[in-house]
């Protein structure tokens, strides 16, 4: 009978489920999405293209690792590394001695051409000749021999289009600086991007990474099957490397692939399990205020004979009816989003280009089952009240609000709020991508709160805003608006909560983004003093630029900058720093960069290679000072333990790290600088000695000249892809609440038909009840901005903290079209509905009739 009914509830009164429906709906489109791009970063890999031909590949671990002891067990932490990481080009001799295989030392380089005719190409890509044969099949030039010693190479697509042929000459840069080569022979086709292949000794000088290869392609000798050759090069390199084989060789040919798929599962695991949180969070909100408005339903079954539990079978038959058919609706959505999401990730460089998205059944499954829990478990908190209600005393209690929650709930609101203010100081001690992700968690605590504590806060804060209104300043409606706020707390507390979220997650992930791009470009324009700061478009600058600029008249001094990253040790996790390169006498440092220095002096750091600078907040973090030796990790993974001889205070937006250029070169992707900063001479021309800065390379257009704002613009593109990032989370998040929001305030003025009949009825004009729920919706939005300003600002503040060392910077645009955004959601996911009710008889609604 129960599940009858049910079904009959559902199907006859479909308006009284629309807003869960809706909220249902919404929360699988959300975990969908995270959860397919979970389930990309977990399954990402890339189809092996030059090494489709080569079975086994041996390659460095493109993960820092660390191990700790947690409990009883030994446990693994790994994070991507910055850079590309590299074996040693000696295992192939080792690996050939061992098994007989023929192996390959695989290197690459970027490389600029130079005075090339119009069609040729602006890049090419520089190998080892031993390696021709790994993407061609060919060991041997198409026309012409080898090359030797000032020779190269080039594939015959390069030639034809730069009408070049063996014999003629070409000047190319590398990132140890500009080289004139002759053309000794030209490559089989087949060798994909435009090449040129050099002398073995040749390519690992220019390579900027003498002794060390991107790879090892090993072939087996005759009668040797795959498995047994990838067992043979295992015995053979031991830990020294890993032995890749099938789609695993991938990775050797795009390294991003690791960062990709930590990005993937970073966004779909952390956040994905915050927006999971949100949607449960939502979904119970919704159908329990859904449930609770049907309490006199649900009150005349038990005044006729039915059970508790038959009251909770027909609620649980109602929520296995609707979500299902929710879910299944929110999944197409989800999989749209997780495509527009995952091309965005592709299109900024974040996730590789060749990875594609994995759609399956178990994020759909996942939508399914917490949509499906979370009405179940909303239906049931709901009807408690209702279902233990004796039956004689049911319709008398249904139609009555409870006056406070009760006192377990009033506890487990003071315990979330108590533990969203201990996570805000915990987050104060982070950096970083942990941090943000922790506040998010502090986020997700004081809504929880919110949730418990809504009716007080409701009654509280409405109280005190309708203050004006009951003085008669707003007239008849505003004085009912007054009444209705502090008489429904609870009503209002459902609509309060949304609105509060909405507040809550846009402010936290906006402004602590702004936050960080303010003190970041503060220290930028404090800390760059150069006169000029010399970039590129291309690759970069050839480590003899910084050389050459310093030899135009009218320069003081050219240091240049290599920027990469670094990975250290926090705890049982894996944290990353930006680092810099810089060449030059560390003595004139501060002619073009005033870091700040806190203690020590730069001038110790080019004594040696093991001598590094610090961001004062990096060290306060790690426990170290000045004379102090700390250990951690290149952005290639080489573990390194340095002195500490200066500490600094403008870090953030520059470099965390500083280092001699000779200490990194040999352990980044390409060993070119990123800027070269340069200082006038007293009396200089500053016009004239940029002209001739513009002239460094001239000849292949890439070099441009700017001041310190061009530093930032070169520099902040990892800065972009997290504010980025920061701002798509809190539209998803912000945007699913805003819709919670609408749709609760919706369900709420739709409640009141009764209410809105009997002032009707009692002689209340439609404008009047029109202007009431003006007023209403204006309290309801202005308690929401209050609570949701207040967590967003306690939850910011200790971020801020720890990320910048300053408050936060909320800019004032910003948080008044986020308030007016807000506001006039309210208004009008308020009106609409009251309008409405106002066109029905007022008779019929007081009478129920719909």
């Amino acid at each position: 009978m129960m599940n009858g009914l049910a079904r009959a509830s559902v199907r006859f009164r479909p308006a009284s489920f629309v807003g869960s429906f809706i909220a249902l709906l919404l929360g699988a489109a959300i975990v969908t999405a995270c959860g397919t791009l979970l389930q990309s970063g977990i399954t990402a890999h890339v189809t092996p293209e030059r090494y489709a031909h080569t079975p086994v590949v041996v390659a460095a671990d493109p993960y820092a690792r660390i191990s700790f002891q947690h409990g009883d067990k030994q446990d693994t932490a790994k994070s991507a590394l910055p850079e590309r990481s590299r074996v040693d080009s000696s295992l192939a001799a080792r690996i050939h001695d061992r098994s007989g295989a023929d192996a390959v030392p695989d290197i690459s380089f970027p490389l600029q051409p130079q005075h090339l005719s119009k069609g040729g190409p602006q890049a090419l890509t520089g190998r080892n000749f031993a390696a021709l044969g790994v993407a061609t099949g060919s060991r041997e030039p198409a026309k012409g021999r080898a090359p030797g010693a000032g020779e190269v190479v080039l594939d015959t697509g390069t030639a034809r289009a730069a009408h070049l042929s063996p014999g003629d000459r070409i000047s190319l840069n590398s990132p140890s600086g500009e080289g004139h080569y002759r053309v000794s022979g030209l490559a089989p086709g087949g060798s994909g991007a435009a090449t040129a292949w050099f002398a073995e000794n040749e390519a690992q000088e220019l390579s900027g990474h003498p002794g060390l290869a991107d790879a090892i392609a090993v072939q087996p000798r005759d009668g040797v099957d795959d498995e047994a050759l990838a067992q043979q090069v295992r015995q053979a390199v031991g830990s020294r490397a890993e032995v890749l084989t099938g789609d695993a060789r991938g990775i050797a040919e795009v390294p991003q692939l690791s960062s990709g798929k930590s990005s993937l599962m970073g966004l779909g695991g952390s956040f994905g399990g915050i927006a999971a949180l949100t949607v449960v969070f939502v979904v119970v909100g919704t159908i329990a205020l859904a449930t609770g408005q049907r309490a006199r339903e649900f009150a005349l079954l038990r005044a006729i004979g039915a059970t508790p539990r038959q009251i909770r079978r027909t609620i649980a038959t109602e929520a296995m009816l609707l979500a299902p058919a929710a879910t299944v609706l929110g999944i197409l959505p989800g999989l749209a989003l997780a495509r527009w999401w995952f091309d965005q990730m592709v299109e900024r460089g974040s996730v590789p280009g060749q990875v594609t998205l994995d759609v399956g059944a178990l994020p759909m499954l996942a939508a399914l089952g917490i949509g499906l829990l979370s009405a179940l478990g909303a239906g049931h908190l709901a009807a408690r009240r209702p279902a233990k209600l004796r039956p004689s005393q049911a319709l008398g209690e249904a139609a009555l609000e409870r006056a406070r929650p009760g006192a377990a709930r009033i506890l487990l609101g003071l315990v979330a709020l108590a533990g969203g203010i201990g996570l805000a100081a915990i987050a104060a001690r982070m950096n970083g991508t942990d941090a943000a992700n922790t506040g998010l968690g502090v986020v997700m605590a004081f809504l929880v709160a919110v949730a418990l504590l809504g009716p007080l806060l409701a009654r509280t804060f409405t109280g005190l805003f309708s203050l004006p209104l009951r003085t008669g300043a707003a007239g008849a409606p505003g004085t009912l608006a007054a009444d209705n706020t502090k008489a429904q707390a609870s009503r209002l507390a459902s609509a309060i909560t949304p609105i509060v979220m909405v507040i809550a997650f846009c402010g936290t992930l906006v402004f602590m983004q702004t936050s960080v791009a303010d003190a970041s470009a503060s220290n930028v324009r404090s800390a760059v003093v150069a006169d000029h700061v010399v970039g590129t478009s291309g690759p970069g600058l050839p480590a003899n630029t910084a050389r050459e600029a310093s030899r135009i008249p009218g320069v003081a001094s050219a240091t240049g900058v290599l920027h990469t990253g670094a990975v250290y040790r926090s705890g049982n996790t894996l944290a990353s720093a930006t680092a810099l390169g810089v060449s030059g006498n560390p003595a004139h440092l501060s002619d073009v960069l005033d870091l700040g220095i806190s203690t020590g002096s730069f001038k110790a750091l080019g004594e040696s290679q093991d001598s590094v600078a610090l961001d004062a907040a990096l060290a306060e973090k790690l426990h170290v000072t000045t004379g102090d030796r700390i250990p951690f990790r290149l952005g290639d993974g080489t573990q390194v333990r340095a002195t500490v001889v200066a500490t600094y205070r403008r870090g953030l937006g520059v470099g965390q790290i500083l280092l001699p250029r000779a200490a990194v070169a040999r352990h980044v992707t390409h060993a070119y600088d990123t800027q070269v900063l340069v200082r006038d001479a007293p009396g200089a021309d500053h016009e004239a000695v940029a002209r001739k800065l513009a002239g460094i390379g001239r000849h292949n257009g890439t070099v441009t000249v700017t001041d310190a704002d061009g530093y930032a613009v070169q520099t902040g593109q990892s800065q972009q892809l997290s504010a980025w990032a920061n701002n798509v989370m809190a539209a998803v998040l912000g945007g699913f609440a805003a819709i919670a929001a609408a749709n609760t305030l919706v369900m709420t003025v739709l409640d009141r038909r009764r209410e809105v009949a009997l002032l009707r009825l009692s002689g209340t004009t439609r404008g009047q009840v029109r202007r009431m729920m003006r007023w209403e919706a204006l309290l309801v939005g202005a308690t929401g901005l209050l609570v949701g300003a207040g967590i967003a600002w306690t939850t910011l503040v200790p971020l801020t903290r720890g990320l910048t060392g300053a408050a936060p910077h909320v800019p004032v645009g910003a948080a008044l079209a986020l308030g007016a955004g807000t506001l006039t959601l309210g208004l009008a996911a308020t009106a609409l509905p009251a309008r409405a009710l106002l066109r029905s008889h007022p008779a019929e609604a007081a009478s129920g009739r719909q």
